[in-house]
């Protein structure tokens, strides 16, 4: 049996579409599927069915084949000599802060998947009597990750909320689960920092929370409760200064082999990789995670953290997403903007009100487009999108703020 089954045989493994599949059927379909000739990586697309897509992962694994998910068969072909040797696992991401269009694969082994199972358990509490729900598609690295620990757990693993004692979630898709009355009882949460606001809610609703940051490249992180975030078991970090702030790098044994394709992972000779992510030790000595360096803007000569903007404004009434981004500014060297999703009825002037208030003059953004903000498979913004559209001048209208027009 594989190292990710280790659930009793009649006990119910997959829960995906209404269909359940137990750990004896799942072995036995494992061991039956037949996969495509030669040696080289198997294909896991995008879109494929979950029962589907783990069979044939667990199959692959199982007969020492690369597995790319969230690729065709024809793209695993096409990057079979890319690969880094020894790959077990490759996740096709387009990442996001990208360029759209522009897929990376992260390239990994199985154990260093299966080296955080023993301690995320421990972390979360979660064992064999849970029955988790993965609330974003299995290609993605986050979600399929949830499910094979699942099933590490002997637990089963589905799509839907009701009967669940667990789910995993990034925080935008927790806000919308609080609403439903089927939300699970405990959750994990990861793909983006938590506000404040986001944990009182869970807290009023009695959720347990486990939150933790990571990356496809690093896997986990930080892992804690209530915002306060250290070292995931086995994880040595440290904070070297940047540019833009101290950038967090990471040495363990849950870390990729390498990327296909560019991306923002770099190592050093003695172990430690960071994707650019900045961070601050706490007077706890826990760690707090600001945002991806290549998300600073410097405006006027500070250093503007554009997901700690996008947490403030996200947190204002009326507002259901919001994303910031900078734009060249001849006087100011970059200028910040932000776009924000609004919930019906409600009004963008109360919104840029209420951030005044909420934000320093420096952190307010200078102009502002209303319009759904776009978000990668993994729940995140999508920056590289809006990116795009910005350079393009298809972000939508534009709300200067009354201060724009001295200002630029």
């Amino acid at each position: 049996m594989s190292d990710w089954l280790r659930g009793s045989y009649d006990d119910a493994a997959l829960a995906f579409g209404g269909g359940v599949v137990r750990y004896g059927e799942l072995t036995r379909s494992v061991g039956a599927t037949m996969l495509p000739s030669g040696e080289g990586p198997v294909g896991c697309p995008a879109g494929a069915d979950p029962v589907a897509l783990v069979t044939t992962l667990l199959a692959a694994l199982e007969r020492g084949r690369p597995v790319l998910v969230g690729g065709t068969q024809a793209e695993a072909d096409r990057i079979a000599d890319r690969l880094p040797a020894g790959t077990e696992l490759a996740v096709l991401t387009s990442g996001s802060s990208g360029p759209s269009g522009t897929p990376r694969v992260v390239a990994r082994t199985n154990a260093s998947w299966l080296a955080s199972a023993a301690p995320l358990a421990a972390i979360t509490g979660l064992d064999a009597r849970d029955r988790i729900a993965v609330t974003g598609p299995l290609h993605v690295s986050m979600h399929l990750y949830a499910a094979l620990h699942a099933l590490w757990l002997g637990a089963s693993v589905g799509d839907e909320f009701a009967g669940a004692t667990a789910m995993h979630a990034t925080p935008t898709r927790l806000s919308r689960a609080l609403d439903d009355p089927a939300c699970p009882p405990a959750a994990v949460v990861a793909g983006a920092a938590m506000s404040s606001s986001l944990r009182s809610r869970a807290a009023e609703r009695g959720i347990r929370i486990t939150e933790y940051y990571g990356a496809a490249e690093l896997s986990f992180v930080l892992a804690g409760r209530g915002g306060e975030l250290a070292p995931f078991p086995g994880v040595e970090v440290d904070l070297r200064p940047a540019g833009a702030g101290d950038e967090l790098w990471a040495r363990s044994p849950y870390l990729a082999i390498g990327v296909v394709g560019g991306g923002m992972l770099r190592r050093d000779a003695v172990g430690f990789a960071t994707v650019g992510d900045l961070a601050e030790r706490m007077a706890t000595d826990s760690v707090r995670v600001l945002g991806r360096g290549d998300a600073a803007i410097t405006t006027a000569g500070v250093t503007v953290l554009a997901e700690q903007v996008e947490a403030c404004i996200a947190a204002l009434p009326g507002v259901s997403a919001a994303a910031v981004l900078g734009e060249p500014h001849e006087l100011l060297g970059e200028r910040v903007l932000a776009v924000v999703e609004l919930a019906d009825g409600v009004e963008l002037d109360h919104v840029v009100t209420a951030a005044r208030s909420a934000l320093s003059p420096v952190e307010l953004p200078r102009r502002w487009f209303v319009r759904a903000v776009p978000r990668t498979a993994s729940g995140k913004v999508a920056r590289g999108m809006l990116r795009d559209e910005l350079a393009a001048g298809t972000l939508g209208d534009v709300y200067p703020a009354p201060f724009e027009r001295s200002a630029s």
